[in-house]
């Protein structure tokens, strides 16, 4: 008996996205055998899925509106108390590919990758594209991100490079999850856990892995960059890292608040500080 494989979503809107995902799922030459959606907050998304097949949704409501490490971590157990031993991880904006669950699926199953963390490749939607159904429309029109290997479908790459580790698209086995321990829920709202959850794979000796043939589509939204409106959490939740592992995160972000006059670094006590009002919540 093959074992069962759950796709694990966190959302908080999004809607439009999440159903999009849902017919990406139901396209898929596998469709996986459950699908948590964990609702932060938002008390739409039970209703919005009720006539969706091998699909479960949870509600997580916390102080914060985005408790995302708290989220995929309660996504995991409901998938893994339904029996499922491969998790897939997507983001509410990926649609997947028809072959990503099925390619996540195999390559976990194989002997040399079961203990591994297995990151397909996120491809880039251009504003104005819909998705209708047809992934050749969005193939043929989203670019991959450029600091990622693009690989060939039956390809598996080793890589040391956990710090370009996202949390967009990524499968593990359960065995693999208890080794990293899933995500530290000391990281409040937006930025940093998915950078501390590769590197408490790489010391618990988590290998990780390029997987070619599990593509996903990230749908478009408009972005903030840096994103300005998060300054608050992405600087706590530096701290948060930078205490567990001697070194800062996010440092593209960091660099960016600086030269907007933001925030700057205190040789004092080490730590980056805000030196003016936040521009969205304060002005």
């Amino acid at each position: 008996m093959r074992p069962l494989v759950a796709v694990v979503t966190t959302v908080a809107g999004r809607h439009e996205h999440l159903i999009n995902q849902r017919i990406g799922l139901r396209n898929g030459d596998r469709r996986p055998d459950h699908h948590v959606v964990v609702a932060m907050g938002d008390r739409s998304v039970r209703p919005l899925l009720a006539a969706e097949p091998a699909c479960t949704v949870v509600e997580l409501h916390r102080g914060h509106p985005l408790p995302l490490a708290a989220a995929r971590n309660l996504g995991a157990e409901v998938a893994q108390g339904m029996g499922a031993r491969t998790l897939i991880f997507l983001d509410v904006d990926c649609v997947p590919s028809r072959g990503l669950v099925g390619r996540y699926a195999r390559v976990a199953a194989a002997a040399e990758y079961r203990n591994g963390l297995l990151c397909g490749q996120v491809r880039y939607v251009p504003s104005g594209t819909r998705f209708d159904g047809d992934e050749e429309t969005l193939a043929s029109v989203s670019p991959p991100h450029h600091a990622r290997p693009l690989l060939d479908g039956d390809r598996v790459l080793a890589t040391t490079a956990y710090e370009l580790f996202w949390s967009l698209s990524f499968a593990l086995t359960s065995q693999a999850w208890a080794s990293v321990g899933g995500f530290c829920e000391s990281y409040v709202g937006y930025g940093g856990e998915d950078t501390d959850f590769a590197e408490c794979a790489r010391q618990a000796a988590v290998d990780m892995f390029w997987v070619g043939g599990a593509d996903a589509y990230h749908q478009y939204h408009p972005v903030s960059d840096p994103p300005t409106e998060h300054l608050d959490e992405i600087l706590l939740n530096a701290r948060t890292f930078v205490g567990r592992w001697g070194w800062w995160p996010m440092q593209g972000w960091l660099s960016a608040f600086e030269s907007a006059g933001l925030i700057n670094f205190d040789p004092q006590t080490q730590c980056w500080a805000r030196t003016s009002p936040h521009p969205l919540r304060d002005s």
